[in-house]
């Protein structure tokens, strides 16, 4: 039997095609239908979708910054900087990191005495009975705390010492500023730290000071950057240290020096203003401090000689930064009365301790404070998370995070700052000073004394701190201010104060006597990470995953060590087939310490015979610090002294393999990628214009619009100090994993931005082409002898330049061409898009960027319990913003511009019909840099500064001439550094 066909046509199986096609999809978007409860009275304060902000204050005990929360239906979600502070602004990788521990489930949840969960009320009338008693006996009670510059809190303590009689109040922070404290105190008569102006200063002198780093609390690398605009009075950086430090690497002039060569020539440098000295170098350095006058700054780090020398250098050339009406109160430290308290602790004179924001167990070198601490009868711990310290503690008081207080701070002479909840308190917890208001309410004794400062309080059963920090305000702050009331204060977070500074000035110290002996062993310089800090925030993947600015490196500490040094103790750095870089151990001996197997990492730069150690690794708590490998570094920290010497060093027969993200350290020959120039040859180059030729004449791409919006991004590598705030940020709004060491070693980084840094070489490229001997080979670029030289650092003492690195954006993008999928296209606004659900994951458009800025998503990093990093758990993922889609595994992922937050002003502009300014248009990354270093506009707006810096003689394109034409240009680097040569030698100083 015949089969009948129906005949179709070629337009009738298209049109079948359509509608069945059609309909499946439509069939497939269909989801569940869930029924969401709408507020029974909405809070006006909260739209569903709308963000609020709110001012307030960032304070853990060693970080410090007036800041703007970000909060989306009642929870945090990103923290910014308060443009109406003028002072301690800034937010910095750690600040912007500290919004993670809010969710972090590992949080004390309740109260509990000896680890057994108990009520509140129980806990209060357990403690109270045993503190009057305490109070009627010869022990001493103590509350133990991080430096506390908070009157409120302050007022408090002093209430409870009334109440509770034989009460001290002992400051303890992990890093001691106490002998800078004291150094100051003696010439300044203040015991505080000096606020510097550096905006009339043209000379900046650094003796082994990284002020970029963490030597002060106040955050110089705003008013740092203004003064390196390039001109004819831009500052003259020079820095004199050991370690390769953010300071040195921004640094005009630096000069490698190992830690008594530093000390020695301070010293002779302030003989030298006294016509005393016949050092060289230091006479060269006086010539410049008296040739500049009042407009040169001298700063050093070390002990209190050190920075009582560079005090009196400034008083003496009465220095413009030197401001003597205006300190920074951040710091409280005071060795002398902690060293006293470890006495009495030995001699069983303490009762009772109350320790709050600080972990003397984990940052005290002694550990002979664990057995004191066991024998104290009352031990209260004031912690957020189980720490070193708890674990000898007998109750725990859980307190809410910052971002759940209120609060209090005067960090500056004539500045006050509130602080407010921007959440409600997710677990049982509680405010320290809400606990201490508690057992002074429930002790009768207090309606007997008079003066209280709490008996202001007509209702004292439902008292909080709150209450008590409003009435405080009113009744001691708000008559020193402008403003009329609490509210309006706290809509403000931080104002001036009408103050005057009393300052007692005793007879200044006039010789100093230097006994340092010289020694065969290496001098070790411990320093600060600008990631981890002091350790307190360890536990945090954002930080622990932050590459290190100088060495690139992520998860761990080691000791940093001279090419020279490492060659005498057969130590090496190398890289493994997988280009990751492994490297020899030492073991550490100090008098009757041993730490084994310290991985060694050879830094350029090092001093030769010095050594340096990070602080903050180390920690045994933590889900986060224990994939950390690293070692305590407060061992070291004898006598709360950065610098130790007499240092033993002996090979391991282990190794280490580093997790470092960078695998080349130089540009290569390659001057074209991040360039700079010496200040006088820009400003003598009549006609400086930085261009490259572009090599393809043709454009195979659609013209730019000129219509609507085209964005561009502005790096100005003059400003970019390779602070890492800007890495964060992208973090912060983007949702970007965390993939643990073991996959950065396996270079599977999601950052999108990332901040490369680049070592001068000796071998540069031009010495191939004049040189005769070379000219015997027909292309030296090819021959690896040569290639390989010019990726060798300058060991000894090389430039450093930062270069951030982000998707370029290009006109002609080379990814959108090879996309089988069209996943990656051009919109029209000049961003390059991504559609992630149709990515397939080919990888060709990341082998086809010249750029390399494109992540793939090798694994489900949001619900695997593989990566127990920061969005696996249900609290975890309230961090993530909800503007910005989670990425699933098997795709690529980059920046964006941040098209999320773009979108959000031409909205907002269009719904209140009114013109865009240009300082809407903002990325997270340019939002937060402290320098203004990364800037975001719109080209087609003739008045936005972007267009201004795109027609700078210093702007160019990375890699412009293989004519891809890309959005985010970049403005070169300019040197305050005058060269002249002598016998083939450079004369530093000239």
């Amino acid at each position: 039997m015949k089969k009948k066909y129906i005949k179709i046509t070629r337009r009738d199986f298209l049109k079948i095609l359509g509608f069945t096609t059609l309909s499946v999809t439509l069939a497939a978007c269909k989801g569940p239908i869930i029924e969401s409860i709408p507020y029974i009275i909405k809070p006006e304060s909260i739209t569903p979708g709308v963000s609020n902000y709110y001012a307030s204050t960032m304070y853990d005990g060693f970080d410090f910054g007036n800041v703007i929360i970000k909060t989306r239906d009642g929870r945090p979600l990103k923290i910014e900087y308060n443009k109406k502070s003028k002072d301690l602004n800034e937010v910095s990788s750690r600040i912007q990191s500290s919004i993670l521990s809010l969710y972090d489930n590992k949080r004390l949840k309740f109260p509990s005495i000896k680890k057994k969960k108990i009520s509140w009320k129980k806990l209060d009338n357990i403690i109270i009975k045993r503190l009057i008693n305490l109070s009627k006996s010869k022990k001493k009670i103590v509350i133990l705390t991080s430096s506390l510059p908070s009157p409120s809190t302050k007022q408090l303590i002093y209430d409870f010492s009334r109440v509770y009689k034989k009460t001290n109040h002992i400051i303890y922070d992990s890093i001691s500023y106490s002998s800078t404290l004291n150094a100051v105190k003696n010439i300044l008569g203040k015991r505080a730290i000096p606020y510097y102006d550096l905006s009339k200063i043209e000379l900046l002198i650094s003796f082994d000071a990284d002020f970029l780093g963490d030597w002060s609390p106040q955050n110089f690398h705003k008013v740092y950057v203004k003064r390196k605009k390039p001109n004819l009075s831009m500052i003259n950086h020079i820095q004199i240290e050991s370690n390769m430090s953010l300071s040195g690497a921004n640094a005009d002039l630096r000069i490698p020096m190992n830690l008594t060569e530093i000390q020695n020539l301070l010293f002779e440098v302030y003989k030298g203003l006294k016509n005393k000295s016949k050092n060289k170098l230091a006479i060269t350095l006086v010539k410049k401090i008296l040739k500049k006058g009042n407009k040169t700054l001298v700063i050093a780090d070390g002990n209190k000689e050190m920075y009582e020398m560079a005090l009196l250098i400034n008083k003496k050339i009465k220095s413009n930064a030197l401001k003597k009406n205006k300190f920074i109160l951040l710091k409280e430290s005071n060795d002398k009365i902690f060293f006293k308290f470890i006495e009495e602790l030995s001699n069983n004179k303490i009762g009772a301790l109350l320790v709050f924001n600080t972990n003397p167990i984990y940052s005290f070198y002694d550990e002979k404070i664990k057995s004191y601490l066991r024998k104290i009868p009352l031990t209260i711990s004031f912690a957020m998370k189980e720490d070193e310290t708890s674990d000898y503690m007998e109750i725990w008081a859980p307190i809410h995070h910052w971002l759940e207080s209120w609060g209090d701070y005067k960090p500056l002479t004539g500045m006050y700052c509130l602080r407010q909840p921007t959440i409600r308190k997710i677990f049982n917890t509680r405010q320290f000073e809400d606990s201490l208001l508690k057992w002074i309410k429930k002790n009768p004794n207090h309606f007997k004394i008079k003066n209280l400062f709490f008996n202001n309080f007509k209702n004292k059963k439902k008292i909080k701190y709150s209450d008590y920090l409003k009435i405080f305000f009113e009744k001691k702050i708000m008559k020193k201010s402008d403003l009329n009331s609490f509210n309006k204060a706290l809509f403000h977070g931080s104002f001036k104060l009408k103050e005057k500074l009393n300052l007692n000035i005793k007879k200044q110290p006039s010789n100093y006597i230097l006994n340092i002996k010289n020694k065969k062993n290496f001098e070790l310089r411990l320093y600060l990470k600008t990631s981890i800090g002091d350790g307190r925030q360890s536990d945090n993947p954002w930080l622990q995953e932050l590459p290190d600015p100088i060495t690139r490196t992520t998860w761990e500490n080691y000791l940093t060590m001279s090419l020279k040094d490492a060659k005498n103790l057969k130590l090496k750095n190398w890289n493994v087939e997988t280009g990751a870089l492994n490297g020899n151990c030492v073991n550490l001996i100090f008098k009757n310490l041993i730490i084994k197997d310290i991985p060694v990492y050879i830094q350029p730069g090092q001093a030769i015979g010095t050594i340096g150690l990070s602080f903050g690794y180390g920690r045994k708590k933590g889900k986060v610090t224990k994939l950390s490998k690293g070692f305590n570094a407060y061992l070291l920290y004898k006598n709360f002294s950065l610098i130790q010497r007499n240092i033993l060093l002996k090979k391991s027969s282990k190794n280490y393999k580093f997790s470092c993200i960078q695998l080349q350290n130089t540009t290569a020959g390659r001057n074209s990628l991040a360039k700079e120039k010496n200040l006088f040859i820009y400003l003598n180059k009549k006609k400086f214009v930085c261009k490259q030729k572009n090599f393809f004449k043709k454009n195979l791409f659609v013209k730019e619009e000129k219509n609507g919006h085209h964005f561009n991004l502005s790096i100005d590598l003059n400003k970019c100090t390779g602070c890492t705030a800007c890495v964060i940020a992208c973090n912060v709004e983007n949702n970007i994993p965390i993939v643990g060491k073991k996959e950065i070693r396996n270079f599977r980084d999601m950052h999108w931005l990332r901040v490369d840094r680049y070592y001068s070489s000796k071998n540069k490229k031009e010495n191939f082409f004049f040189k005769k001997k070379n000219l015997g080979y027909k292309n030296p670029f090819t021959e690896p002898k040569f290639y390989k030289n010019l990726l060798l650092p300058e060991w000894e003492n090389p430039k450093i330049i930062f270069q951030p690195i982000m998707c370029q954006h290009c006109n002609n993008a080379p990814c959108e061409t090879v996309c089988p999928v069209g996943a990656t296209t051009h919109g029209k606004q000049g961003q390059n898009m991504m559609t992630y659900n149709r990515c397939i994951g080919t990888r060709y458009c990341a082998n086809n960027c010249p750029y390399k800025v494109r992540r793939f998503n090798w694994f489900n990093y949001s619900n695997k319990f593989k990566f127990p990093m920061n969005i696996n758990s249900n609290l975890d993922k309230f961090v993530l913003n909800p503007d910005v889609v989670i990425r699933s595994r098997g795709v690529m992922e980059k920046c964006s511009l941040c098209i999320q937050m773009t979108q959000a002003v031409i909205l907002k502009a269009k719904k209140e019909e009114r013109k865009i300014k240009d300082d809407e248009f903002q990325t997270a990354c340019s939002k937060v840099c402290p320098t203004n270093a990364i800037s975001f506009g719109d080209m087609n707006d003739n008045s936005s500064k972007i267009i201004k810096k795109k027609l700078s003689d210093r702007s160019y394109k990375l890699l412009d001439f293989l004519g891809v034409n890309p959005n985010v240009f970049y403005n070169i680097k300019i040197r305050n550094f005058k060269q002249k040569k002598k016998k083939n030698k450079i004369s530093n100083f000239n």
